[in-house]
């Protein structure tokens, strides 16, 4: 009896062990970074961005190999900040280019301080990453041809559909196509450049992903009149900056940064260059104006995912 007593009571603890082991996990993923980012980069004296090649127009590369467009600006003045606080005026900028597949890995291990491309905020990588003030909300619909003859989801049913590898598109597609018995044949493309290219050798018959990623899509094709962007949207993305979790001073100094943008005006005049006015590398127009969300975001700045 006593050694059944004994099996029990380790059976217990084995048992209490593995409930405690989520919030062990949890608040080992919240802890404190070894080092604080703010004196890591002070120490290096450089600061590392993470930005994407090809995700206009909110960052991309331009013709003249620099990076650019509505994410890097804002990060450009988070990097006004960082310089500012660490006393490293000529503090350097080093960009590193992440993928949908490596971006959070490489927020985590330090390789990127601050991720500034086209990341949505969701509850589900809150365990692996922080995330700052959302700066733009998109929604998830399709891209296609205007003589295609899709209109909409279900008119996918049975056809060769696109998407981008790691992203909430393709978890949502994934799902669709098994709860619905839809027959798709799902493509991953490992970026918007991959999925242009597939799209347009007509490999797929519709590209889903964020509205106004694909808008940047659309402007890079050889006939941009060609393509159009349909479908009842599928969810909400809220895009935020990405840095490593447990770094309370440096999340401050990022939202606080972004806030006084969005409170001041000015985020709304980037809003306006980047969307509002012809972009490079083509010149194209996107005339997306800001929607209500987005206002109502500007003048109430937080960091909550909207799933």
């Amino acid at each position: 009896m006593a050694q059944w007593r004994g099996s029990a009571w380790c059976a217990g603890l084995a048992g209490a062990a593995t409930l405690a082991l989520p919030l062990l996990l949890a608040q080992a993923a919240h802890a404190q970074v070894a080092q604080p980012t703010l004196e890591k980069i002070q120490a290096a004296n450089a600061i590392m961005i993470g930005y994407r090649e090809t995700s206009v127009p909110f960052s991309y590369v331009d013709e003249n190999g620099n990076v650019t467009g509505f994410s890097q600006d804002i990060c450009n003045r988070v990097i006004d900040a960082v310089k500012a606080r660490t006393h490293r005026p000529n503090l350097a900028v080093r960009f590193v280019l992440v993928t949908s597949q490596n971006r959070i890995p490489l927020v985590q291990n330090g390789t990127v301080d601050l991720e500034c491309g086209v990341t949505t905020n969701l509850q589900a990588r809150h365990s692996q990453v922080t995330f700052s003030d959302t700066f733009f909300v998109a929604t998830t619909r399709l891209l296609t041809r205007k003589d295609s003859g899709i209109r909409d989801f279900p008119d996918l049913a049975g056809k060769t559909v696109l998407t981008n590898q790691g992203t909430t598109s393709e978890r949502i597609l994934r799902r669709m196509n098994l709860e619905k018995h839809m027959n798709m044949q799902v493509i991953s493309a490992k970026d918007y450049r991959q999925g242009r290219a597939i799209l347009e050798s007509g490999r797929a018959v519709a590209y889903m992903m964020d509205d106004v990623l694909l808008a940047g899509t659309r402007s890079l094709t050889a006939h941009p009149s060609d393509w159009v962007i349909v479908g009842t949207p599928q969810s909400r993305e809220a895009y935020a900056f990405m840095l490593r979790n447990g770094d309370p001073a440096f999340q401050q100094l990022v939202n606080d940064t972004m806030s006084a943008l969005m409170k001041s005006g000015q985020m709304e005049a980037l809003y306006t260059r980047w969307f509002n006015q012809p972009v490079p590398p083509k010149g194209v127009n996107f005339g997306f104006p800001m929607s209500d969300m987005l206002r109502a975001l500007y003048a109430a700045p937080n960091d909550r995912a909207l799933d």
